[in-house]
């Protein structure tokens, strides 16, 4: 006789909404629920021992047997308050699996002069209360041949408002439906040097894509500043003889260039009588060796006020070539103490 495909030490289990009984003799022992250990509600992540330093010796290419894996470092005398590697997965609903968001998005792409890299990780005070990452990553290209345009748009909202991830991801969306919709107008805007039409028309879209999140937050019943977010779009053309970077968008994050050694902030202060932060706009010509940083809040803070976080990531990026993926995440990962938000950044390494 076949065996009932619910034995096994299953004590009950539901498909599509059916309740399926326990098999008679397969019951489990029923385990009381425990109270939380004191260590698994403090705040205080105990940190490792720090390792010897190795012996300085040559560091084998990150391709050849024996390579050194990318490792999370931290800078300053104290360690961050949390871990390093991921803690607790947020809660998930069965009813809605679509909407679950991963710890870490990673991108790149290399056309003609340039390289792109961009990753958005989750914030250390996030992977330890299990929170979802709120910032939201999207590349994409559009159109074909050297006409084509790769969008970079990233978007974090305030880890204290109920709606930011949605709101980061669907601003994201709105900017980016928008220029994919304009994208032969914008290719030629770019190439032609039209700057004056290229910050209205990037303006216009930035303006409604914000209008959309204001709408969105009325239906939901919500407060204006708990669905928005700071949104930071990079527009780069394939055409490898157009080396014009346009850059865009309002609130938090930060736009930074690494010229011969040195970091620039190549954003204005903040127009505070503007409910989105004012809108920034720049288009430059790059020039060879330059690398240009977008990020979120979550890296622009601790880039405009911790000198330690410039100065490492000038070393590592100043000479050589781009980093891989894997490298490019352990670098924006750099971790100070007092700065655990969620990071996004894209960075581009002009040839």
């Amino acid at each position: 006789m076949p065996q009932d495909p619910r034995a096994g030490g299953v004590t009950g289990y539901a498909l599509g909404g059916v309740d399926v009984p326990p098999v008679p003799g397969s019951e489990l022992p029923v385990r009381r629920a425990q109270a939380p250990r004191p260590e698994d509600r403090t705040e205080e992540v105990p940190q490792p021992a720090a390792p010897a330093p190795a012996a300085p010796g040559p560091v084998p290419a990150a391709d050849a047997p024996g390579a050194r894996r990318p490792e999370v470092h931290h800078l300053g005398d104290r360690a961050p308050t949390y871990a390093a590697e991921p803690g607790a997965l947020p809660p998930a609903d069965p009813a809605a699996l679509d909407g679950l968001t991963p710890d870490t998005v990673l991108e790149g792409a290399r056309y003609g002069t340039y390289t792109l890299r961009a990753a958005s990780l989750r914030g250390d005070s996030a992977r330890f209360r299990g929170e979802a990452r709120r910032d939201f990553l999207l590349t994409a290209r559009f159109g074909g041949g050297d006409d084509a345009l790769v969008l970079v748009a990233l978007a974090g909202g305030d880890r204290a408002a109920p709606g930011a991830a949605e709101a980061a991801a669907e601003l994201c969306r709105t900017v980016a439906a928008a220029v994919g919709r304009s994208q032969g107008r914008l290719a030629e805007d770019i190439r032609a040097g039209r700057r004056d039409a290229l910050r209205s028309g990037l303006q216009r879209l930035t303006d409604r894509g914000y209008g959309r999140l204001r709408a969105r937050a009325a239906e939901l019943g919500l407060a204006e500043a708990a669905y928005t977010a700071g949104l930071r779009g990079l527009l780069l053309p394939v055409d490898p003889e157009c080396r014009t970077r346009v850059c865009f968008g309002a609130g938090a994050g930060g736009l930074f260039r690494l010229r011969t050694g040195q970091w620039q902030d190549l954003e204005p202060a903040a127009q505070p009588e503007d409910a989105e932060g004012g809108f920034r706009f720049r288009a430059a010509v790059a020039r060879p060796g330059d690398t240009l940083l977008l990020c979120s809040g979550g890296l622009a803070e601790p880039m405009r006020e911790e000198a330690a976080l410039t100065a490492e990531l000038a070393a590592r990026w100043s000479e050589g070539e781009p980093p891989g993926l894997a490298a490019f995440l352990a670098d924006t990962q750099l971790r100070l103490k007092g700065y655990a938000d969620d990071r996004t950044a894209a960075a581009v390494w002009e040839a």
